[in-house]
């Protein structure tokens, strides 16, 4: 067995999202020197679960193996059907297991992929469930810079209780990037309540969620922000109308009076 490659492969596992539960399999696999072999996986997200099975297959000039792909098998919770997709292993350009949920629950994805010419850039990803290639795998499309989706500048169209620091603003941007439905704290007229988003760049905006998961319209949304307007703006107008302020030139009510007062007691 190649020492290197092994630890190479089991740390590629890892961070590709499977943990570290196959390291014994992989090792056994390797001593065999078979010309390829597969390792099973299984997980779980909410209640969705997910069998995936990685491919190795070993060099035709070496002794090395590689990973070259892996096929996720989601069964979600309500649905009767698994939905299989089959995501290939290279040197640039992967998905984790948790990206690939997310790609397969619907959700997109933010990537930075290199290109035929070696060039970065960035896009996200989402599958597309209306079409498949030849292996049966849905499509992916990509929306890239230019499409017309910032996901700060739809963010800050939010109420978002987690906006208001700069650390859980990061991490809310790279989990949202990942592909996530994440939790938030709206503020709204009532105080905070708890909901959930997700990035949407086909439609440029976000998919936000109730608590009960239950799609909030954007009326809705305008509705929430427009009565923390109107909660707010009468506030600002009482001060900015309030007699008797300090530095206000007229005098009070209770002046006034003594005053007249005290002329008439002249006459």
């Amino acid at each position: 067995m190649n020492e290197k490659n092994f630890q190479f492969l089991r740390d590629q596992i890892k961070y590709s999202g499977f943990g570290e539960g196959l390291e014994d399999a992989l090792k056994e696999n390797l001593i065999r020197q078979s010309p390829g072999f597969a390792l099973q996986h299984q997980a779980t997200f909410g209640r969705d679960q997910t069998t995936t099975s990685l491919q190795f297959n070993r060099s035709a000039t070496s002794d090395m193996y590689f990973l070259n792909s892996y096929m996720v098998s989601l069964k979600k919770d309500q649905d009767d059907q698994k939905m299989n997709q089959t995501f290939y292993v290279g040197k640039e350009n992967n998905i984790t297991l948790k990206e690939g949920y997310n790609l397969m629950s619907g959700r997109a994805v933010n990537k930075d992929l290199v290109n035929k010419e070696g060039k970065i850039y960035n896009a996200w990803l989402q599958l597309d469930f209306k079409q498949t290639d030849n292996n049966g795998n849905f499509k992916t499309k990509q929306y890239h810079q230019n499409y017309g989706f910032d996901l700060k500048q739809e963010l800050a169209k939010h109420p978002i209780k987690e906006l208001s620091t700069e650390q859980d603003r990061s991490r809310l941007i790279e989990s949202l990037q990942k592909g996530n439905r994440q939790m938030v704290t709206f503020l709204d007229a009532a105080g905070e309540r708890k909901g959930f988003i997700e990035a949407n760049p086909q439609f440029k905006n976000l998919t936000v969620y109730d608590q009960n998961m239950h799609v909030v319209g954007r009326r809705q949304e305008q509705s929430v922000k427009q009565s923390i307007e109107q909660q707010a703006s009468p506030k600002k107008n009482s001060k900015e109308n309030n007699i008797g302020e300090p530095g206000d030139d007229k005098p009070s009510r209770s002046k006034r009076t003594k005053k007249s007062k005290d002329l008439s007691l002249t006459h």
